[in-house]
């Protein structure tokens, strides 16, 4: 007994992981969005300036960081459940219990106030009012949508292509016809983009009672004419920045090869409806977007 009891007193106390939570939190914040929201913002940034302006540039990547590190906090607490369900969010902090609803909560909500605040007090009245406006429609209007009707992916697709407009607004302090090129651009792409990761998913998402297009059309007929028609109008589309004198001739050429490379991984799908063509689809989303961005950068008039 008293041998026993001195190796329990020898038993060092479980150290607290400061990494894995740093990661949880990290992995909370969702930072694969997080990366395009700052990238596009970036982008019409930089399309708008006549004059680099480093610091309010500065100003603008941290308020729309915190910003959409909150919101995809406070997102991931509103779905705990619906996540616990689904193999592939199922490890994702909250679900799992690393981290609990109401540090998740704190979290969301401090980090995405503190920034909309910051976008106000640095950057500007219009570019905090569409930060705000992203929080609100992400968490209120798509994240309540995605339970009810596969139109959530339309719906959502309108929040998700904002931020392009912060960082015009946040040079111009308005926006006009070249800023609302721009969100069409990011707002097309993101149909083809989520309907690619739907199919692949699309288990998943009957299982957490999520009635997506990919599972309420489990032939996928209708999810290859979206994906197709969208990537058609999405090539017309993105040359309006070189019609509009923004870009010049190396991303009208860009464009329009980026635009038919998406289009043929969209045949593909249509052709086969199969999780290999939909990967295929996807890793042409995710080569589309920030090479085309490189371009309008660039190639800026």
């Amino acid at each position: 007994m008293e041998s026993t009891a001195r190796l329990d007193s020898q038993v060092a106390p479980p150290s607290f992981d400061w990494r894995q939570l740093l990661r949880d939190f990290y992995d909370l914040s969702k930072p694969g969005i997080g990366f395009y929201s700052l990238l596009t913002t970036a982008t019409s940034f930089w399309l708008a300036s006549v004059e680099f302006n480093a610091t309010l540039f500065i100003h603008t990547m941290i308020a729309t960081g915190l910003v959409t590190c909150g919101g995809g906090a406070l997102n991931q607490v509103l779905e705990i459940e619906a996540d616990s369900r689904m193999r592939r969010t199922e490890k994702r902090p909250l679900p799992s219990g690393r981290v609990s609803p109401t540090a998740g909560l704190l979290f969301g909500a401090l980090t995405s106030l503190a920034g909309a605040a910051y976008m106000l007090a640095f950057v500007g009245s219009l570019a905090s009012l569409l930060a705000i406006v992203t929080l609100c429609g992400y968490l209120f209007v798509y994240t309540p949508l995605k339970k009810k009707t596969h139109l959530s992916t339309l719906v959502g697709a309108f929040p998700g292509a904002v931020p392009i407009l912060i960082g015009w607004a946040a040079v111009r302090g308005s926006l006009g016809l070249e800023a609302w090129s721009l969100f069409a651009i990011l707002f097309l792409w993101q149909i083809p983009h989520f309907l690619a990761i739907a199919w692949m998913y699309r288990k998943d998402y009957a299982r957490a009672g999520f009635p997506m297009l990919t599972v309420i059309d489990p032939e996928g007929s209708r999810v290859a004419f979206q994906a197709l028609s969208y990537t058609l109008v999405l090539i017309p589309v993105s040359l309006l920045p070189s019609l509009l004198k923004m870009t010049g001739p190396l991303y009208f050429g860009g464009a329009l090869l980026l635009g038919i490379g998406f289009v043929v991984a969209a045949i593909r799908i249509a052709n086969a409806r199969t999780n290999t063509t939909a990967k295929q689809l996807l890793f042409a989303s995710i080569i589309y977007l920030p090479v085309l961005l490189a371009l309008m950068a660039i190639d800026k008039l």
